[in-house]
């Protein structure tokens, strides 16, 4: 994650509250699109199936939730839920920290490639990440094979995934920060007398502690509302709010049941976004920071070697071993390593019903629909991060607040929730193509105003100010002054809009047409049925969603510098 600019934030954090009528004017015009879309595409289908579910006769039923809450089996969902994700966070802060310390101090040849293969797992899709250790530690798996040991269907088969999925989290908030703090502070600080450990505890500690506490209710976040990842490898013993969730909806219909739990969770997220909130204004408000090409160095010594190697080393397990073994079991055949699982994907037949079309046309439907929701995601953020730009007042506040919340929201809420509110004209569209894509670009909004919303607050205001004097209008300034500049940030915003509509599978489970299945969700069809085809094929399907999302992310580390937005 990148900061604003510590001169930006001194300037913005001065600047006074409110603004003159045609400034508020204008901000009001900028959010009006996102607002409607995530009224009309967010607010409205969540509401909807909570009121459907806790209405009875056109009363409210609100001693269902007392119910609900009170059931020794939800009370241990909760309970696991709660507890995984702790343990998830402590166990990603403790193996990312080292990783961070290392991109953001050390220089060294690959850095640059480094820093996108601990990336890579972020933009993959969650059932991908389920396949790729189900590869590594399920049944026939690469550690079953070898020394008859399985650990799917455990916790630690989960809480391994979610390392591996969220390891660039850490690194890349608490690296980001890392590498543009001073060093010579602590460096001033072992000169009068402090150790090393002493130095980097009082004074490079607190430093980092809000980008730490950061990162921790990030992971938290991703890991409480875990789907794809828990529906894979936790088998039946293990289900979060988000896994039960969906079998009330889908699998019991008990909309009461799923409506409380909705409420549960949604409330839950938004205490951690509140607080995450809290600890980005307070980082980006106290820090003094300094070029963070300035900062990073050789290795020297054998401390520093070795630190270096065993970073290189839990990368090498973590994130490359279960990918290399997913690549492997997609070429694994009955007749020994080939492409049978691979030809086996243009036939919709060898599927014994999995699908009314063949596999393979899964790509193209995950390209065309991650396209149409990038798109879409680029003008609705796009406006929305205009409209961020400086921090005035609890509405900005709130309404930043809101466009974070579809990431911690049920997806698989908001996908049924399509389904049962998007019903009657003029907003009849279950039966659209665009369901797939609004459903996605409700992700990717997040992403793209969280990518741009730092460069255009980095924009020096006498900028806009000059062109206003000059008798450009503030559409006209913004399209002259800001857009040339953020137009890198854009690009970027748009790559990974496009990554993470790809792998958007919880809302899309619900809404994609079994004549036009996603990659995620013909990869769960193909996981749920016994077969070594069906096995292979999901395996070699995951490959491909991979080497897809991978590449898109690579391009982005060439186009991005170290300045371009918070991811």
């Amino acid at each position: 994650m990148v900061l604003a600019r510590p001169e930006v934030a001194a300037r913005d954090a001065a600047a006074p509250e409110g603004g003159g009528p045609r400034r508020t004017a204008t901000r009001l015009g900028l959010m009006a699109l996102p607002l409607a879309f995530f009224g009309v595409f967010f607010a409205y289908p969540v509401a909807s199936i909570v009121s459907r579910g806790l209405k009875d006769g056109g009363q409210w039923q609100f001693a269902r939730i007392g119910e609900v809450i009170t059931d020794p089996r939800i009370g241990h969902v909760l309970w696991f839920t709660t507890w995984q994700a702790a343990a998830s966070t402590a166990l990603t802060l403790l193996l990312a920290l080292p990783g961070a310390y290392v991109l953001a101090r050390f220089d060294f040849p690959g850095k640059r490639l480094l820093r996108a293969v601990v990336t890579v797992p972020f933009v993959l899709p969650t059932v991908v990440v389920g396949s790729a250790f189900l590869a590594l530690l399920g049944h026939g798996g690469l550690l079953d094979e070898l020394w008859g040991v399985r650990l799917d269907t455990t916790v630690w088969a989960i809480l391994l995934a979610h390392v591996f999925f969220n390891y660039a989290v850490v690194v890349r908030t608490v690296g980001g920060l890392w590498a543009q703090l001073d060093p010579r502070q602590e460096e001033a600080a072992r000169v009068l007398g402090a150790g090393r450990l002493a130095a980097w505890r009082r004074v490079t500690l607190p430093a980092l502690a809000p980008a730490v506490a950061a990162a921790a209710l990030m992971v938290f976040l991703f890991t409480f509302t875990s789907f794809g990842v828990i529906q894979i490898l936790g088998g039946p013993r293990y289900a979060t709010l988000e896994v039960e969730i969906y079998q009330q909806t889908a699998q019991l219909l008990d909309l009461p049941t799923a409506a409380v739990l909705t409420l549960v969770q949604f409330a839950a997220v938004a205490a951690l976004l509140g607080v995450h909130a809290w600890t980005v204004r307070r980082r980006e408000a106290t820090l003094r920071l300094v070029d963070a090409a300035g900062t990073a160095r050789r290795p020297r010594g054998a401390a520093e070697w070795t630190l270096l190697g065993s970073v290189l080393a839990v990368v090498a397990l973590l994130v490359l071993v279960p990918l290399l073994v997913l690549v492997l079991r997609s070429f694994d055949g009955p007749d020994g390593y080939g492409l049978t699982f691979y030809r086996a994907l243009g036939s919709a037949g060898e599927n014994g019903g999995t699908f009314v079309v063949a596999p393979l046309e899964a790509i193209g439907n995950s390209l065309a629909y991650g396209l149409a929701a990038t798109a879409i995601a680029v003008v609705v953020g796009g406006l929305a991060a205009a409209a961020l730009t400086r921090r005035e007042g609890r509405l900005v506040r709130g309404f930043d607040a809101l466009l974070m919340l579809p990431l911690g929201t049920s997806a698989v809420t908001v996908g049924f929730g399509f389904l049962i509110s998007l019903d009657e004209p003029p907003l009849d569209l279950r039966t659209s193509w665009i369901l797939v894509p609004l459903a996605q670009a409700l992700v990717g909004v997040p992403f793209v105003v969280r990518t741009m919303l730092p460069v255009l607050r980095a924009v020096d205001a006498r900028l806009r100010e000059a062109a206003a004097v000059l008798g450009a209008s503030p559409l006209r300034a913004w399209r002259e002054v800001d857009l040339p500049l953020v137009g890198r940030a854009l690009a970027v915003a748009a790559g990974f809009a496009f990554a993470v509509s790809l792998g958007e599978f919880g809302a899309t489970v619900f809404i994609a047409r079994p004549d036009s299945p996603t990659l995620p969700v013909a990869v769960a069809r193909l996981l749920g049925r016994p077969g070594e085809l069906n096995y292979g094929q999901a395996m070699a399907l995951s490959t491909i969603l991979m080497l897809v999302c991978a590449a898109a992310l690579l391009v982005l580390e060439r186009v991005r510098t170290d300045r371009t937005g918070e991811f």
